[in-house]
């Protein structure tokens, strides 16, 4: 028998009434009614209503312990009377009448109150995360992903996967983001590097001859930290296939995340079957690769509107001809909005550094027209021609911005987000999944206008590998994807590269000669070399799974023991100093700055 408790703090109903039992936890609440003490007893798995008479020995002592002192209390389960059932706790027909009690565990003077949720600064939240994984929300939003966790592994193994663990200890790779370098003692000056992701590992475990791997695999990368990743360290559901196509990688990874978000969420799923959207069109029609499919507002090009004569809209016409382009959001039956909301608009893209938006509204009278600050420049005829194309209808409105292709669509895509939301188009209790796909194999580097590769330079290009053109490696596609969840990227996948000549070409376009190639990815080009299958996989991030079915919009409400903003552990105190013989035992040497 475990002398602390008969029952844990959610689980004593009606059944047990005239009981004796005994419970631990941790004081969250006191009510002092004068002649009887309540006292609320919360352990991880709920609260229990406790109450003690004034003419209980031990009515004193308690009325005077601090919330979150943590006490074992003996007792019987007695009913509650009718109007103080409390129907929203699993305990809430009953009570427990404190027979004798005891102190297990006194606390200092908290810092932060843990039963409420109130908002407190992040600084205070992290140096004390201890009692903050006490609060309830986030202590129910820590559960929620062990649980999630746990389904993700279950239905990994029901798809027939293995999960295997690769190396923390690695290489440093030259390609990614900033690594994190461990120095090794028993090679003076060397060092190993925390891996950015299992890539390379989990290629060669294909290659090893295993067919279908996965692995909760922890993730280094020294990066800022971002409402969605925490800065230092992530969790990813990492996964690879031997012999499949693109196809196969969707099957699997939509099966998973239907079952998952159907089991850990009542909202709705928008799509079963993810709608698969390229590249190219979901830069175009959302302005961004990480559409948000519950938003219905789209984008359309209309640059060449202004081309014609009978436009006589200056400012856009003279930036057309010098190569900007120009595209437009439409809403559907504005024109009743008032003028503010179109202003306010405006205001809101000058606040993004933008000169603007534009607007107009198309009404008819005696013919068509434009209502709006910049209406009068378009004729009946090219109104009627910007309606065929954008598919619009009398009493809808349109949201201009001309620029560059690539500010105008980061501007368009964060104004289709605000205009959604100004509108409450967007439903809040659904998820919408998609696939973007046909990413481009290469990108031009805008600061050095050099060719570099645009996702992972792994992967596998698309069409007849013996008639690629490696003259013209902008057009070249690579069999690349990322799902996309309301708005999220949640990860990116690949049909991997398994043939090491078409290897060293690729990386041939971006700089690297074969010798370099064979130095800096010796593993991974050495075992392509000895029989690789096709194979290919997708990493879709824990945390970020996690913060959708949890509601959360900042990862530090979903991770046990997050960094602040400056990658710093305050409940820790790391990163921190070592002594001077650590750093002689490594060949180390730390030189200040002047």
């Amino acid at each position: 028998m475990n002398k602390y408790r008969t029952h844990n703090c959610d689980e004593l109903n009606k059944n047990h009434i005239d009981k004796n039992i005994v419970l631990s936890g941790w004081i969250n609440k006191k009510r002092d009614h004068g002649n009887l003490l309540f006292i609320d007893l919360r352990d991880n798995y709920g609260l229990t209503q406790c109450v003690i008479e004034k003419n209980n020995k031990n009515f004193n002592e308690l009325e005077k312990l601090p919330l979150e002192t943590v006490i074992k209390i003996s007792g019987k389960v007695i009913k509650r009377n009718k109007e103080t059932v409390n129907s929203s706790i699993n305990t809430g027909e009953i009570e427990i009448s404190i027979s004798s009690f005891e102190v297990l565990g006194h606390t200092k003077e908290l810092p932060l109150p843990v039963f409420s949720d109130q908002e407190y600064s992040e600084e205070i939240r992290l140096k004390y995360r201890f009692l903050d994984l006490r609060r309830k929300k986030i202590h129910q939003n820590i559960i929620l992903r062990s649980k999630i966790i746990s389904s993700i592994r279950t239905e990994m193994e029901k798809l027939g996967f293995r999960e295997f663990q690769t190396p923390i200890l690695t290489s440093s790779s030259p390609e990614g983001a900033r690594d994190f370098l461990v120095p090794s003692r028993l090679n003076p000056g060397k060092f190993y590097a925390l891996p950015q992701a299992p890539q390379q590992f989990k290629q060669l475990v294909m290659i090893s001859g295993f067919d279908k791997y996965f692995q909760i695999a922890p993730c280094f990368r020294d990066e800022d930290a971002r409402a969605d990743r925490s800065p230092g360290e992530f969790y990813q559901l990492d996964v690879e296939m031997s012999f499949v196509e693109q196809e196969n990688v969707f099957e699997v990874i939509e099966k998973l995340m239907v079952n998952l978000f159907k089991k850990f969420s009542n909202k709705k799923i928008l799509f079963d079957k993810f709608p698969k959207i390229p590249y190219s069109e979901a830069l175009l029609k959302y302005g961004s690769d990480k559409p948000d499919l519950r938003n219905p507002l789209l984008i359309y090009d209309i640059t060449n509107i202004f081309e014609r004569e009978d436009v006589k809209f200056e400012i856009f016409k003279k930036l057309v001809k010098s190569g900007s382009i120009v595209r437009s959001i439409v809403t559907k039956n504005t024109k009743d909005k008032p003028r503010s909301f179109f202003d306010n608009i405006d205001k809101w893209a000058k606040e993004e550094g933008a000169s603007g938006l534009a607007y107009f509204t198309i009404e008819k009278e005696n013919k068509i027209l434009a209502k709006g600050p910049i209406g009068k420049f378009f004729s009946e005829e090219s109104l009627k021609e910007i309606i065929k194309y954008t598919d619009a209808d009398i009493g809808d409105s349109f949201f201009l911005a001309c620029g560059k292709q690539k500010d105008v669509e980061r501007l368009l895509s964060l104004a289709r987000k605000k205009i959604a939301e100004d509108l409450k188009l967007i439903d809040e209790n659904s998820f919408a999944f998609c696939w973007v796909v046909d990413y481009p194999m290469f990108e031009k580097d805008e600061i050095t206008n050099k060719i570099k590769f645009s996702h992972n330079p792994f992967s596998m290009p698309q069409g007849d590998i013996k008639k690629l053109d490696f003259s013209k490696p902008l057009e070249i596609k690579a069999y690349q994807y990322d799902i996309v969840c309301n708005g999220v990227e949640l990860s990116s996948g690949a049909i991997r590269n398994h043939i090491p000549d078409l290897m060293y070409k690729l990386f041939n376009v971006v700089g690297y000669n074969k010798s370099d190639v064979d130095k800096k990815f010796s593993g991974m080009i050495n075992a392509l070399s000895y029989g690789a299958p096709p194979h290919g996989g997708i990493a879709p991030g824990i945390d970020r799974i996690v913060m959708l079915l949890a509601g959360e919009k900042n990862i530090r409400e979903i991770t046990m023991f997050p960094m602040n903003q400056n990658a710093q552990d305050l409940m820790m105190n790391a990163p921190n100093d070592v002594t001077a013989e650590q750093l002689k035992e490594l060949n180390l040497l730390i030189k200040k700055n002047k």
